[in-house]
């Protein structure tokens, strides 16, 4: 992103965070701690604090490099990876922008039908595809703007639902609930969480980005940190709290608890979170796309045009997902949660030890779209730490393919942490192994041309 076209400050990252954070996929994140990790109420919001405020440390560092380089992250991954050995990544990245992107849009429809109840079946989630797309093209102006203004309503919708959870479950017993310690839950639930935050970490510099490069790291850090962390928190232990108290953790059994004006207000605010986090999920994969298509080739800038176009269709594909996850939504989306720290963990260890560790922040980013210099077509060391990581990540998998060492740990998900250390060790012993990080190409022309998807 050229200085020129850099605005906005760094606060604005606060909104931004938070309001993805307040909507019902959320809320169903908190809900897995006690239908399927089978915790009770409080050891599930020790587990659900954990988790994000571990999660959210990793996710906060890629939002710092945003501003300090001025393109999208997975433009960045090329740093790492090199010019086609991103592509690696790059897959990887798309599957859970769908993933997320098919299960916003279920929930979506399902919150907007308990208002209108015609909005339903594939026609509601047509309807709110639409939506997010209308909001995609119209831009990322959009976005920081709508944000703002929602702050204060999303976080008011929040409080409405806490008290309402805290008066009906103290009427309905909930600090007599079952205080046993599951340590099997305990630790996936923990894993849950720390990935929800970690999932972010693909897309959450392209919100930086716009800011000027003179952006202190401190602030960036610490108003994404607190952003995401108190939005996603308090949401998810609402989720939690809602199984014990009602028994069964959907919006409708929570707006239930509600009298009728408060109860369409949060569901508004529930539907624009949902929509508010689609968006970002459908303008992520755009750019994705987009990066993918620049690499075969280089000289092609992609516009506005462009972005939209594969907007569409990846928002009918993703449609189209949603409408076969729909039936057997909860099974799907745990799975599918769990998945993703085995494809994301590996990439964001690599990349904050790049950045942050061996080159400390000093890039080229004229050279991620050319191939014959800076960072060449592959990165040997980082492709094969991704690649070994998510090898040895296998034995560990607690869902789709359930690993031996999962099994003799009676279904512990530790595949968070062999990740982490796995990818960090190998990544640094490959890198010291083949001399040291490559050198960085002097940056002579005082200005950034555009990158892939920088006009989009």
């Amino acid at each position: 992103m050229p200085e020129e076209r850099r605005r906005g400050k760094v606060r604005d990252l606060f909104p931004i965070w938070f309001g993805v954070n307040v909507m019902p996929l959320t809320l169903v994140t908190g809900v897995l701690g006690v239908t399927v990790y089978g915790l009770s109420a409080l050891w599930c919001v020790v587990a659900i604090l954990i988790g994000n405020l571990l999660g959210a440390v990793l996710m906060a560092l890629h939002s710092v490099q945003g501003s300090k380089l001025g393109v999208p992250q997975m433009i960045q991954a090329r740093a790492q990876f090199g010019m086609y050995g991103a592509l690696l990544v790059l897959g990887a990245v798309i599957f859970v922008y769908f993933g997320f992107l098919a299960s916003i849009l279920i929930l979506a429809r399902d919150t907007i039908a308990l208002l209108f109840p015609f909005i339903d079946g594939v026609g509601g989630l047509i309807f709110c595809a639409a939506i997010t797309l209308v909001v995609v093209v119209v831009g990322h102006d959009l976005i920081h703007r709508a944000n703002k203004v929602l702050l204060v309503l999303f976080g008011a919708a929040v409080v409405i639902l806490a008290i309402s959870l805290i008066a009906n479950g103290s009427d309905l017993g909930i600090a007599q609930t079952d205080l046993g310690f599951n340590g099997i839950g305990f630790m996936g639930m923990i894993s849950t969480a720390a990935i929800w935050q970690i999932a972010y970490a693909p897309y959450v510099s392209d919100y930086s980005r716009y800011l000027p490069s003179t952006t202190p790291s401190r602030p960036a850090f610490w108003f994404t940190y607190l952003g995401t962390v108190l939005g996603a928190v308090p949401v998810m232990i609402l989720g939690a709290l809602l199984v014990t108290v009602v028994g069964e953790g959907t919006v409708e059994s929570l707006v239930s608890l509600l009298p009728g004006p408060f109860k369409v207000f949060v569901l508004i605010m529930l539907f624009l979170g949902a929509i508010d986090a689609a968006v970002i999920n459908l303008y992520g994969p755009s750019l994705t796309v987009l990066t993918i298509f620049q690499t075969f080739k280089p000289d092609w800038i992609p516009q506005a045009r462009a972005r939209n176009a594969v907007a569409v269709v990846v928002a009918i594909l993703a449609t189209v997902v949603a409408g076969y996850a729909a039936s057997n939504f909860l099974d799907s989306y745990y799975g599918f949660i769990h998945f993703l720290s085995m494809l994301l963990i590996p990439w964001s260890v690599i990349n904050l030890v790049d950045y942050y560790v061996i080159k400390k922040g000093d890039y080229d980013p004229e050279a991620f779209v050319d191939s014959t210099s800076g960072y060449g077509k592959f990165n040997v060391p980082a492709v094969v730490a991704y690649v070994v990581t998510f090898i040895v990540e296998l034995p560990f998998s607690v869902t789709f393919y359930v690993g031996p060492i999962a099994k003799a740990l009676d279904g512990v998900d530790l595949t968070w942490a062999v990740g982490s250390v796995v990818s960090l060790v190998l990544y640094l012993g490959l890198v010291r192994w083949s001399g040291g990080s490559r050198p960085n190409i002097e940056n002579n022309s005082g200005s950034l041309q555009p990158s892939a998807a920088g006009q989009a």
